[in-house]
């Protein structure tokens, strides 16, 4: 995984396209915190690239949700390897 400032992506893109061709993901960083993965699609996979992440996205919110519900007790559950157990 390779990390490339906001800066050196404004300055030097053409580096990054060429580098993402070899890396697959940059993650994008503002101020050394990351702020995007920057992660390459061709028009073939367009479509399914965008499933896929949304599917993860939507994996992730639910996995938050489901730790918040925990943390407040709402539910009288535990979070082992990513599932909850009753």
């Amino acid at each position: 995984m390779k990390f490339i400032s906001v800066r050196d992506f404004r300055i030097r893109p053409g580096d990054v396209w060429k580098q993402l061709k070899v890396d697959k993901d940059i993650i994008i960083t503002s101020n050394g915190k990351p702020i995007a993965i920057l992660y390459p699609v061709e028009q073939d996979n367009l479509e399914s690239s965008l499933i896929t992440l949304r599917r993860a996205r939507a994996l992730l919110a639910m996995e938050d949700i489901q730790k918040e519900a925990v943390n407040k007790g709402l539910v009288k559950t535990s979070i082992k390897n990513n599932k909850i157990l009753v």
